[in-house]
Formats: structure tokens, C-alpha cells, sequence
């Protein structure tokens, strides 16, 4: 009760209501929330505390940018939501405030193009040198609707791409990329797909910002053979996964699978997709239902740098 009363009274203010409203479509920054309420930013900053303070909204942050979005976790999360679903987008201020982030989403979308467009050729060349990506995506998709995962973690997410094709299959997805121009590209992909569920964040594969046993399901999508130390990536993604949780990497051949059994988890068997000259290999590895210091153990070597099994082609 005492939740949901402060929740109640943080929002019961029409500036802070129009938050919320606007926090329930997507992640906006202090900046572009400023430009949408023609309000001062310190005014704007203390309405924001106020509501990430009764767990209505969330805030992360991404380099010098900090980020806002509908809470989705928390009995204040459940009122925020229903809060929106009340608000009539036909009322004259909220209207206008959804036109004023139309144009801002356009804007996003148009500096994201433009970024892609100045990329695209080295992808589309990378990418012609192995198997068709739809058919990669359709053994994707198999794998994690097999294993029916409640939270779904894509490790240098990129572009968003694994997060549109996996997110409708999981209750949420979270994308991590060192990137600041492909987290853009992402968030425009992300909510052109209406996909409320997915979320991305600036983040170091090496030094995961996310808790021990926090995912069901981690995919590692074309990311290992840039890696340095894949090792090291494959132990901080195993720490983040639950019991009985899957990891999926989908790289070239080949892979050794040392890396996974020294973490503790169980590998699959891969599934290999020929293309020309390259061939793609999705492996899938398994950690224990019951956690083992075995586990623990290996997760702390490969962080440490200590595993130098496996060599990277």
C-alpha cells in the first residue's frame, strides 16, 4: 500500500502525468523531454526524480546521456501502465505531446539512416560471405521457442536485429552493445517493430552491468570472431544466466567449446549452416539446473583472463 500511495502521489500532477505518458513510448532523454514540455531542464530533472523515486519510471545511463523509460518492474510499474492505458490521446496537451515526439522519433530515425547507410556496404559485404541470415534467424527463432525463456539477453545486439525476432518470443529482452550509433539504429528498429518488451543499453560484453542469474537465455550473435578475449565474454555471459538457462552462439567455424565447459556449462550439439566460403555455427550450451561451485569457479578463471583454451579463426 504505502508503494502504490507514493506512486499515486507523484504522479497526481499534470506535468508528471504527461511523463508518463510520453516515458510509455519509448526511451527519452532529459533534452528531448524538455523540447516536447517547453520546460526548463532543472524543472523537468526534478519531476523525473520524483517518478523514478515511486518506481514509475526507470533511468540508465548511456555515456554523458541518461535515459528514461516506463518502469517495468514493481507494483508501481502495474499503476503506470494503467495510468497510460486511461490517459485519452485525443485530450488537446497530450496530443500535442505525441505529436512533438513523432517529430522526434523522425529525427532519430533519419541521423540512424544515415549513420547505416554510410555502413551498410562493409555489412552487406561481410555478410554475403556466408549463409543466408533468414535461415540463421529461423534456427534462432527454433532454438529459444525450444527452451522457452522468460528474460532473453543479446550481447552486442548491433542494429537490434536478433532483439526483433527473439523479443516476441520471450516476456523481455535486453540488448548490450559499446556502440552509441547502433543503439540509435536499434531504438528506432525497436519501436518501428512496437516491440515494448525490448530495451537497449550501452554495455562492455567483458563487464556485464546485469546481475548474477538475471537471463533465462543469451545470445551471442556474430560478435566472438571481433573478440579478443571470447573466453572472457563466454564466462561473463554464463554468469549471467539462471539456472537451467541457455546460451546460444552464433559465429564462423570453428569454435572450440572448452570455453563453455570451463564455465560450468553443458554444451550442445552445433548445428552448422554452410554458405560461400564461410560456414555458420550455432552452438548452444546449457548451464546446470543446479548451480555447482564448478560453475562459479570457471566463471571467475575466464574473468581473470586465466583461460586461454580455443583459438579464434
Amino acid at each position: 500500500m504505502d508503494h502504490l500511495l507514493a506512486a499515486l502521489r507523484a504522479v497526481a500532477e499534470a506535468t508528471r502525468l504527461r511523463l508518463v505518458v510520453l516515458c510509455a513510448r519509448g526511451e527519452l532523454t532529459v533534452s528531448e523531454l524538455t523540447q516536447i514540455l517547453g520546460q526548463s531542464q532543472p524543472r523537468v530533472s526534478r519531476h523525473l526524480k520524483l517518478l523514478c523515486e515511486a518506481g514509475l519510471l526507470d533511468r540508465f545511463r548511456e555515456g554523458s546521456w541518461v535515459f528514461y523509460r516506463l518502469s517495468h518492474s514493481g507494483p508501481a510499474s502495474t499503476l503506470a501502465r494503467q495510468l497510460v492505458a486511461a490517459c485519452d490521446e485525443t485530450d488537446p496537451t497530450i496530443s500535442l505531446d505525441l505529436q512533438r515526439l513523432n517529430a522526434i522519433k523522425r529525427q532519430r530515425a533519419e541521423a540512424a539512416g544515415t549513420y547505416f547507410r554510410e555502413n551498410a556496404a562493409q555489412w552487406h559485404r561481410i555478410r554475403s560471405l556466408y549463409v543466408d541470415e533468414r535461415e540463421v534467424e529461423a534456427a534462432l527463432v527454433e532454438i529459444i521457442s525450444t527452451a522457452d525463456p522468460r528474460d532473453l539477453l543479446d550481447i552486442g545486439t548491433g542494429t537490434g536485429r536478433v532483439l526483433e525476432v527473439l523479443a516476441p518470443q520471450v516476456q523481455s529482452a535486453l540488448g548490450i552493445d559499446q556502440s552509441r550509433e547502433m543503439l540509435s539504429i536499434a531504438r528506432v528498429n525497436l519501436e518501428r517493430a512496437r516491440l515494448d518488451n525490448a530495451s537497449v543499453r550501452l554495455g562492455d560484453m567483458y563487464q556485464l552491468a546485469v546481475p548474477d542469474a538475471s537471463f533465462d537465455a543469451v545470445v551471442i550473435h556474430q560478435v566472438l570472431h571481433y573478440a579478443d578475449r571470447p573466453a572472457t565474454a563466454i564466462a561473463e555471459a554464463a554468469r549471467t544466466l539462471r539456472p537451467a538457462g541457455i546460451l546460444v552462439l552464433v559465429d564462423f567455424a570453428p569454435h572450440a567449446l572448452e570455453w563453455c565447459r570451463a564455465t560450468g556449462l553443458d554444451p550442445g550439439s552445433p548445428r552448422r549452416l554452410p554458405g560461400d566460403p564461410l560456414t555458420v555455427v550455432i552452438w548452444t550450451a546449457h548451464r546446470p539446473a543446479a548451480a555447482t561451485s564448478r560453475f562459479a569457479q570457471g566463471s571467475r578463471q575466464a574473468t581473470t583472463g586465466e583461460l586461454v583454451t580455443g583459438e579464434v579463426h
